[in-house]
């Protein structure tokens, strides 16, 4: 007997009574099994946030629950989504000179700790295509300077409609978007970067950072928008260090904070868990 077909309901709206009882009654009344639900209600912004996680009995059409939900999306005003689980998110992975965060999320996909597709990666230079070619993946070398950006950030777009991609990660993609690209890939592009900033902008920051002697090194992945770091963080890691450690050793540790943060990042939204709130997300881990 082959398991049921497994689904995630999203969902966001203005904050009322009444919410979780129509939208469990309604999956319960179509024979589906809820098996883990999570909700938030914000008090600041007065809205209601929703992850229901349930299987759905044989012949289950989804196309025509998402026609029958309309009706209680019309009554509460809310904005739903219905994933099937069995669809893999496909990602596109761009990077530029470090490779720290590429050869992790490689890794994950690898050996199945992101359910994902990496249908191409995308780089402004080829010190990365090796790696590309033994995982298989095809490697796009897209050089940009300032005169050739807009042609091609164009090819970035247009490799983006191509592949079907639901996913861009910016994994240490050491190129600023243009804001027509970020507002094409709204809601659906992560960055990584060091937790410096404001402070130690620009080149070497864990050399600055040493010579400020911070105590606390960390990493902030968030949605990308046209406001440079300022998008939705999404998730954040910090590491202790102390006067001992050299620029390098930072560094080296810098770099495993922004793995994993990102790792975290991906994980969450492509099973779903970030739901924007404004300049904020709720993340149901």
């Amino acid at each position: 007997m082959s398991a049921q077909p497994e689904y995630i309901l999203t969902l966001s709206c203005p904050d009322t009574t009444g919410i979780v009882y129509h939208v469990t009654g309604f999956l319960y009344e179509r024979g589906c099994n809820i098996i883990d639900s999570a909700q938030f209600g914000d008090d600041s912004t007065g809205l209601f946030f929703m992850r229901v996680h349930f299987s759905a009995p044989d012949g289950f059409d989804q196309a025509r629950l998402h026609d029958e939900f309309a009706a209680v999306c019309a009554r509460f005003r809310m904005d739903a989504k219905i994933h099937d689980m069995r669809v893999k998110p496909r990602v596109l992975l761009m990077v530029s000179k470090f490779g720290h965060c590429l050869n992790d999320l490689l890794f994950r996909w690898a050996s199945g700790q992101l359910s994902i597709d990496i249908p191409a990666i995308v780089s402004n230079h080829t010190e990365f295509q090796p790696l590309a070619h033994s995982y298989r993946i095809p490697f796009f070398y897209l050089p940009v300077t300032p005169a050739t950006k807009a042609e091609q950030e164009a090819r970035v777009l247009e490799l983006v409609e191509r592949e079907r991609v639901d996913l861009v990660v910016l994994a240490r993609y050491m190129q600023i978007l243009s804001p027509q690209l970020c507002e094409a890939l709204k809601g659906r592009a992560i960055n990584i970067h060091h937790s410096f900033l404001p402070s130690f902008k620009g080149a070497k920051p864990y050399a600055q950072a040493h010579d400020r002697g911070v105590k606390l090194i960390g990493a902030t992945a968030h949605y990308v928008t046209a406001d440079l770091d300022e998008g939705p963080i999404i998730e954040q890691d910090v590491e202790r260090v102390d006067h001992a450690m050299t620029p390098d050793t930072l560094a080296a540790i810098g770099h495993d904070v922004e793995s994993v943060v990102l790792a975290r990042a991906v994980k969450w939204h492509v099973e779903r868990r970030v739901l924007l709130n404004g300049h904020r997300t709720v993340v149901f881990r």
